[in-house]
């Protein structure tokens, strides 16, 4: 954006623009609210397979994260193995949820992040980046790729893996995504929904606030448009520092 080339008006002719981009805005947050009603409207499936997750209080099946409350938001959490960090974009979501966390408690939400690498080295990332939100590590599991989150050597070999409900080329062994379980009184879980690629946007707040100022984002046209994001204990770092080898936030 050049900003000495931007259209100059009148206040008149400013209020003008401003009430027709606001007949727009409404438009749109009407369709948004007929959206999110067709999501809750969605069939649910039942999880009948037993997932265990490591935890700071132990071993707990997915029945107990929920933590009292009947419905559950899971950030699948690009943290491998033996990584070193975590992804940068899915640290730029995770920034975000100390903050939500104590008024989702208050909607019948427990938020989470559940992620492949075992629960030491959560931990240490953790510590590193301040975090307070619950992490749980579902290592031995099937649970990530049963939710399209991880992929093997040999699907990746493929070329192309199932991720956001289609076959795609995808560069990591691991893929941010977020999954929504709901319990019933009698303890049965339901999966309900899950989105991947830019759905996982609804976390990061920040991107909203960019979305109103005259710069926006202010991203390259490149394939992997969060180039620009970095832990944010690592702004300070000299230009050019690569921020994590295997992460990827794919944009569709």
């Amino acid at each position: 954006m050049h900003i000495d080339r931007h259209p100059i008006v009148s206040s008149e002719q400013w209020l003008a623009a401003r009430k027709a981009l606001l007949a727009r805005e409404k438009e749109v947050m009407r369709q948004a609210d007929q959206l999110a009603a067709e999501r809750r409207a969605l069939p649910w499936r039942r999880v009948d397979k037993e997932y265990t997750f490591d935890t700071a209080a132990g071993p707990r099946k997915l029945t107990e994260l929920f933590d009292g409350r009947s419905q559950l938001l899971v950030q699948h959490f690009m943290l491998g193995p033996g990584w070193e960090q975590g992804c940068p974009s899915c640290s730029f979501m995770a920034d975000h949820s100390d903050g939500m966390n104590v008024h989702l408690a208050q909607r019948d939400i427990t938020l989470l992040a559940v992620s492949r690498a075992p629960l030491a080295e959560i931990e240490r990332f953790r510590r590193r980046m301040g975090w307070r939100f619950d992490w749980v590590s579902s290592y031995g599991s099937d649970f990530n790729s049963d939710f399209g989150v991880s992929f093997t050597p040999e699907e990746l070999a493929t070329g192309e893996v199932e991720y956001n409900y289609g076959r795609r080329f995808f560069p990591a062994q691991e893929a941010p995504g977020i999954s929504v379980f709901v319990r019933d009184d009698a303890g049965q879980v339901f999966h309900t929904y899950s989105t991947y690629g830019r759905g996982v946007e609804v976390m990061m707040g920040a991107y909203r606030m960019m979305d109103l100022t005259p710069k926006g984002r202010g991203e390259r046209n490149v394939p992997h448009k969060m180039e620009w994001v970095r832990h944010h204990d690592r702004y300070d770092a000299p230009a050019g520092t690569k921020a994590a080898a295997s992460c990827c936030h794919a944009h569709d």
